[in-house]
């Protein structure tokens, strides 16, 4: 799979991932705050399915033909 998301998008996910988990693990809000672990691996890996899904790419980089 090819890289879709953007620097800035790929930040967004971890943190938005890591404070979800975070979350969830003081209990602040309940189990589903650990679904942060799916923004928090697309985040990392730089492949979001759902973006190829509907042909969506965040990342700048030139696509090859």
């Amino acid at each position: 799979m090819k890289i879709n998301e953007g620097g800035l998008d790929r930040v967004v996910r971890v943190v938005v991932g890591l404070v979800l988990i975070a979350l969830a693990a003081t209990g602040t809000v309940g189990w589903w705050g650990y679904i942060g672990i799916v923004p928090l691996i697309t985040g990392a890996v730089g492949v979001c399915p759902a973006y190829s899904l509907l042909g969506l790419n965040t990342c700048p980089m030139k696509k090859s033909s």
